[in-house]
């Protein structure tokens, strides 16, 4: 598999002039403000008997998202360990959903408490009851595209913001420890909640939704063809309006508003999302402490488990 956008010295200083909508914070802070308003309760039911866990608890969240609507997650936390404990909040890959909770025993393994969340639609505990507009491929990546007020990822990102809001009612957990992390389109959601609400850290790996132009024009593979082939389809007037709803979801401006430390990875080789994307994100990001964990030879599984290592060194460093 040959590098993707090229050798890394052409992508270390990659940081194109993209610029959010002039009302893209007045655009966040109504949706997130909207959310919020409507209230409802966090409600967690111990589990843990029914997967057979023997040294960690298993509650089986619900909290409210998008519209108020209820989102699932597993709240999972090391047996027998006093809190209250910082919490990695976990958001998922594209296509993906929650899973098992015995998908996801790293983070308590190490310490941590884990919240993770469902992806409406996506995973099969949390549907998209608001379609909001119409869809013209399969997928996710242009339902609602004809204005940012429809688009599927303003309510899934609402979800993740709302996902770290829970975590003061959920029990033993810290709100001033929260470490949001994914892969992917978790990647890409993580960069959003880190520039639109308070968290300790931000680990977003090999990420999706990240400089959208230049995904959809090189990507040789995953979801960003869905906006190819909607563009081939319907670009004699459609394209800038496209690409004016997607820039009120692009991981670029959202890491122009993220302040705390970042632990970025890319893989080079990676033709779902384009190194220069993630390099796009990374180099616009806010704060000062942000690294960069370079997989030469990776598709898009990045580092595997190995990257896992990456993270816990990291972390230790900066989360006690």
């Amino acid at each position: 598999m040959p590098l993707t956008d090229g050798p890394l010295d052409d992508l270390v200083g990659y940081r194109p002039d993209l610029r959010a909508p002039q009302d893209f914070d007045e655009f966040w802070d109504r949706t997130l403000a909207q959310a919020r308003a409507l209230g409802g309760a966090v409600k967690a039911d111990p589990v843990t008997d029914r997967y057979l866990l023997r040294t960690v608890e298993v509650d089986d969240v619900r909290f409210p998202g998008w519209n108020g609507e209820p989102v699932a997650a597993w709240l999972l936390r090391p047996r027998g360990v006093r809190g209250p404990l910082p919490v990695v909040v976990t958001f998922i890959g594209y296509s993906g959903g929650r899973g098992l909770p015995t998908d996801h025993l790293l983070w308590s393994a190490a310490g941590y408490a884990q919240l993770v969340v469902d992806s409406r639609g996506q995973g099969h505990d949390t549907p998209d009851r608001d379609a909001g507009g119409p869809q013209w491929a399969k997928g996710f990546m242009t339902r609602g595209i004809d204005s940012p007020e429809n688009y599927y990822y303003r309510r899934l990102i609402t979800d993740c913001v709302r996902a770290v809001d829970a975590v003061v009612d959920l029990p033993g957990l810290d709100r001033d420890r929260v470490i949001v992390a994914g892969g992917s389109q978790g990647g890409g959601l993580t960069i959003a909640v880190a520039g639109l609400t308070r968290v300790a850290a931000a680990m977003p790996d090999v990420p999706f939704l990240c400089h959208y132009r230049r995904a959809a024009e090189i990507s040789g593979e995953g979801p960003y063809q869905e906006l190819a082939e909607y563009l081939r389809w319907h670009s004699r007037h459609n394209v800038e309006p496209a690409f004016t709803t997607l820039s009120y979801f692009d991981g670029v401006h959202f890491a122009q508003r993220a302040t705390a430390p970042a632990l970025f990875s890319v893989g080079l080789m990676d033709p779902i999302c384009p190194p220069s994307t993630v390099y796009a994100a990374f180099n616009h990001y806010a704060g000062d402490d942000r690294t960069m964990t370079v997989w030469p030879f990776a598709d898009h599984g990045g580092g595997h488990g190995s990257n896992s290592v990456t993270q816990l060194e990291w972390l230790r460093e900066r989360v006690s």
